[in-house]
């Protein structure tokens, strides 16, 4: 198994599993043989740049998701590079694209309300848990444990919420917004694990 299959293989049979959808669905609504589809999880298909663009549309999410490692879901926008476009009496600025079935929670979050030594990172969210985070004011330090990133105000950021995070003003108090998009969730996970790490303010 190459390691680009292993990756494809491993993206496919993820966000399968947060839509809830079988096998046999997916490569349904793909348009795809199920023993392609199958072929393709397992790590020992090949499958064509056309097959990939119509799992892709079938999941709702754009080919990249599907080829790319997980570890390089981040991505960071700094607001002084963002072009605003231009339309009938206003302006706006695409954040980025929430995905998935499940559960999507909105928070702001102020950082920076405890003595610094009292900071501890989040725990990590459910498996395939994404972290939307703007910052509106302030200069903070988040993301992963293991490769934060430092953001000011007009910043964005995405990252894995299903690892170990952190929220650090650097200056301050700073109040950023933050978009947590959880998979489909099994009885007991998912959305109250969310609100018990973010709700209760203990960033």
């Amino acid at each position: 198994m190459s390691s680009g299959n292993a990756v494809v293989a491993r993206n496919v049979r993820l966000l399968r599993e947060q839509r809830g959808l079988s096998l046999a669905e997916l490569a349904r609504q793909a348009g795809l043989a199920k023993q392609t589809l199958s072929n393709l999880e397992q790590g020992t298909g090949n499958p064509t740049v056309d097959t990939l663009f119509s799992i892709a549309a079938a999941l709702g999410v754009p080919v990249t998701r599907l080829v790319a490692e997980r570890e390089q879901v981040m991505t960071v926008q700094r607001g002084d590079e963002v072009v605003w476009d231009r339309h009938a009496g206003h302006e706006s600025r695409s954040l980025d694209h929430v995905y998935g079935s499940g559960v999507i929670e909105n928070y702001l979050i102020r950082v920076g309300r405890e003595p610094r030594d009292e900071v501890k990172p989040s725990e990590p969210h459910p498996v395939g848990t994404l972290e939307h985070l703007y910052v509106i004011s302030g200069r903070v330090r988040v993301g992963p444990v293991d490769s934060p990133v430092e953001l000011s105000a007009g910043d964005f950021v995405r990252y894995p919420g299903d690892r170990p995070h952190m929220y650090e003003s650097l200056e301050g108090e700073s109040l950023v917004h933050v978009v947590v998009s959880v998979p489909r969730v099994q009885p007991g996970t998912g959305a109250t694990n969310v609100a018990r790490t973010h709700g209760n303010g203990r960033h």
